[in-house]
């Protein structure tokens, strides 16, 4: 029989079908475990975050797809933020629950506004400028203004970002991102008190309560059609729905995939007039209302195409009716303003003819095209759905090795010693081995700070004593840190003996730096030798492969100083509200030898100025990636102008300014030309 047909029969044709589609998707969106990891290792680190926090602080988080657990190729890098000294309440009963000397408190009013969105009425002075501006006078009192809002909150955080909806958008190293600024509410909506009540199968009671008790967000853009769409704010689910997707099992998941790839490969590619209808929003609302009115009685590999298909038809009857309820507030047609009139009926009709086409229009979409054809060519073909057999072992170690490189960047000594206990605190608390291997790296991270903070605290103050015994611990955190952090981790050692003037033992860790990363098996940030990383550590413990064969890029910390010759560009970064220099390893290997060998040896110091050199000059990605070689010129000008090669610094300057802006140092480069007084 023809299983590609309109009609979905399961018999073992289909099954071997859905199981070669299965295969696949683990392949482009991540086997259950990938997911797993991913997703855990995002949670620990907001959730040190978010406790570490100041009354003060800006919280930002990451949302959208990428928070729920995929890395599909084009897909926006999605962030949130908000004042974590402001909050909204819904009615002015809950303003009990707050400390107004240090909470500025926002009512929310949708008494006039269409249901999913609302008014904000500042009811609390504030002392920040930006929500200050944005408010504007309505009968008598003061609300803000969502237009004025984005406004006054657009960062321009890199080059070419521009405002599109709620959120500051742009691109980065090839990737897209939006950035939303936003007000927090610990309150769940009254608005969306109907949704408890639907929970009676999915999610289960305790996700229903995790996700009220946590609230939800107000983004600023008004409805179209509201009487105030100006000063509207749309309330935001986000956080909710990262915790519906990880509630789902992972053929629900992989489902939802499929639908964001159909839309992107198939949907999408119909016509010009409607490519932009639809969004992967409606397809996450299809698979929510999907799996919640158990639409499907099983969700396996062998049933995954018969997921899809209700899914479809569920899209094609809201396309048909114009009407696509948000799953939280159903009163919110998500299509009011998009999907109507002839732009609806044309969209419609195309969504129909490939529902006439059965599975068949899966066909279409280049992603999975291949493994639908071998299984109709090959209906004999083994397929292996083990998912522990669909991923090595050093694939699997290269994508967690970089998910767990974040980065924190505390402020001070204080900072430091409140993020060490918040993380020992967490310690005892139930994790899995990929949180606690996550802690295991922020650990090292920040010992890391607070070793070069205490230093540069007692530097200079004449108490012998205590810069003794600061010195003393602040190496001993270093090389605890580097016990159980990566191989890239003992370059700390050797920056702090360059930066306290023992340059031979700087020289002697940059040595062994040098050997670790001769190894065959090591793994930079990602570029490894398979079979030479699986003889070197397979099997081996995470903890044991990150310090033996796993190198990364190097962190800086900009509020504290690690060597003293990048200080101006430290500086300029934090006005450019940036908490980290980002630096090649390679990099700052050959730089911190230089800057050694200046003291000892000026010929070998010659020698790593010219590796340097070499290195920025003709290195193709390898050492030193696109988005670094702004910072990678302006330290090999820093080294050549400290030779007195001015022309040759000014060259390297010219070059490092003309480099995509990562480290957002373009005022630090500026100064040093004009420094070099070179006409």
């Amino acid at each position: 029989m023809d299983f590609l047909s309109e009609n979905v029969y399961i018999d073992a044709g289909f099954q071997h079908l859905c199981e070669s589609v299965f295969v696949r998707l683990c392949q482009i969106v991540g086997t259950s475990v990938q997911v797993a990891f991913r997703r855990e290792v995002a949670d620990i680190s907001e959730m040190v975050e978010r406790r570490v926090a100041d009354n003060d602080d800006v919280i930002e988080v990451q949302s959208g797809s990428e928070r729920e657990g995929f890395r599909l190729k084009g897909s926006d890098l999605d962030y949130m933020c908000w004042l974590n000294n402001h909050r909204v309440i819904g009615d002015m009963s809950q303003s009990e629950h707050y400390y107004t000397e240090n909470k500025t408190l926002i009512l929310s009013d949708n008494s006039e506004s269409p249901p999913g969105f609302t008014l904000l009425e500042l009811l609390t002075p504030t002392t920040y400028r930006k929500v200050q501006s944005a408010c504007v006078p309505m009968n008598d009192r003061l609300y803000i203004s969502s237009s004025l809002f984005r406004q006054q909150t657009q960062t321009h955080r890199y080059p070419g970002s521009i405002g599109h909806g709620p959120c500051e958008s742009g691109e980065v190293g090839g990737l897209e991102y939006d950035l939303a600024s936003c007000f927090a509410c610990d309150f769940w909506p009254r608005s969306a008190s109907s949704w408890i009540n639907r929970c009676h199968s999915w999610p289960d009671t305790e996700v229903v309560n995790d996700i009220v008790r946590n609230g939800c967000h107000f983004v600023p853009i008004g409805h179209p059609l509201g009487l105030h769409e100006h000063e509207e704010w749309r309330m935001s689910f986000s956080l909710a729905e990262h915790k519906l997707v990880h509630s789902m099992n992972h053929c629900q998941f992989l489902t939802y995939g499929l639908l964001k790839i159909f839309l992107k490969e198939v949907i999408d590619k119909q016509s010009e007039e409607t490519n932009k209808l639809l969004c992967s929003y409606h397809m996450k609302t299809i698979i929510f209302w999907v799996i919640q009115q158990n639409a499907v009685p099983l969700w396996c590999p062998q049933n995954l195409l018969a997921g899809f298909w209700v899914c479809f038809k569920l899209l094609l009857k809201w396309v048909y009716e114009g009407v696509c309820p948000n799953f939280f507030i159903p009163e919110n047609n998500l299509f009011l303003s998009k999907v109507h009139g002839s732009a609806q009926r044309n969209l419609f009709l195309e969504l129909q003819g490939l529902y006439e086409k059965g599975l068949a229009c899966l066909l279409q979409g280049p992603s999975i095209k291949s493994y639908i054809t071998n299984v109709l060519y090959n209906p004999r073909l083994s397929i292996c759905t083990n998912e522990d057999r669909m991923i090595s072992e050093w694939d699997h170690d290269r994508e967690l090795f970089k998910e767990i490189d974040e980065y924190t960047s505390p402020k001070n000594l204080d900072h430091c010693i409140k993020y060490l206990h918040t993380i020992e605190l967490m310690i005892g608390e139930p994790l899995t081995q990929y949180q606690v291997l996550m802690l295991q790296k922020s650990t090292a991270n920040i010992l890391q700070s607070t070793a070069f903070t205490l230093h540069n605290m007692y530097t200079n103050t004449g108490l012998n004593k205590q810069m003794y015994i600061a010195d003393r611990m602040s190496c001993l955190m270093l090389k605890l840190a580097a016990k159980f952090g990566f191989v890239s981790d003992m370059m700390y050692i050797a920056m702090f003996y360059c930066k306290t003037f023992r340059f031979r033992e700087a020289l002697y860790i940059t040595e062994m730096i040098k050997v670790k990363l001769a190894q065959p098996g090591l793994m930079y940030y990602g570029h490894v030798d398979p079979e030479r990383y699986t003889e070197a550590v397979g099997g081996q413990s995470w903890s044991t492969k990150m310090r033996q064969a796993v190198a990364h890029d190097i962190k800086l910390n900009t509020y504290t100083c690690y060597i003293k010759e990048l200080t101006p560009e430290q500086q300029f970064a934090i006005q450019n509200d940036l908490g980290v220099l980002d630096i090649p390893l390679y990099v700052v290997l050959h730089f911190v030898e230089f800057l050694c060998y200046r003291h000892i040896d000026t010929t070998l110091a010659q020698t790593a100025l010219e590796e340097l050199q070499a290195l920025v000059h003709h290195d193709q990605g390898l050492y030193v990636c696109d988005l670094l070689r702004d910072i990678s010129w302006e330290i090999l000008g820093i080294c050549q102008q400290m030779t007195g090669n001015l022309q040759a610094a000014l060259y390297s300057y010219q070059q490092s300014i003309t480099q995509y802006p990562w480290n957002k140092i373009q005022n630090a480069t500026q100064l040093r030309i004009q420094d070099l007084h070179i006409t």
